[in-house]
């Protein structure tokens, strides 16, 4: 028997893995057939080479090599399709950060709503929405300011 929701979560956290590592190029591998979008669906990214772009050109990275930062995935939800070829996860994130500027703290909370599909028996993202919903000081993480939208 196939684990196709454990092989889904690794996908999750093989994001958050890359990303608290500075490595951009393994989340533009991640996808490599895939998009990542706005929380509407609209993609802002498609592709191995813009998705490692708009990392490299949009989040900081320290001396050592990463952004100081920590990603957390939670309560991923999983629906994979009867056919068994496709997926979609909603889950949580939270990210934390610590520099030698600013002490260990949450800096902003939101979901991501991924679409999966399964090609030769391997699971690979399709599409990621991005929808942060509590935002705390971006300014050591990121490379360009971000306003959060009024309510």
């Amino acid at each position: 028997m196939t684990d196709h929701r454990g092989a889904i979560e690794n996908l999750l956290y093989t994001y958050a893995e890359a990303i608290d590592a500075g490595d951009y190029e393994a989340i533009g591998a991640l996808f490599a057939h895939g998009a990542i979008a706005d929380a509407d669906g609209t993609p802002m990214v498609i592709g191995a080479q813009a998705v490692t772009a708009m990392y490299v050109e949009g989040t900081r990275k320290y001396e050592d090599g990463t952004p100081r930062s920590h990603h957390v995935t939670t309560n991923p939800l999983i629906e994979i399709a009867d056919d068994e070829k496709t997926a979609i996860c909603r889950s949580r994130f939270t990210v934390f950060q610590q520099t030698d500027e600013i002490p260990l703290q949450p800096i902003i909370t939101g979901s991501y709503t991924d679409a999966f599909e399964q090609v030769d028996g391997k699971w690979r993202f399709v599409e990621r929405r991005m929808r942060p919903t509590l935002y705390g000081d971006l300014s050591k993480h990121l490379l360009m300011d971000i306003v959060p939208p009024k309510d």
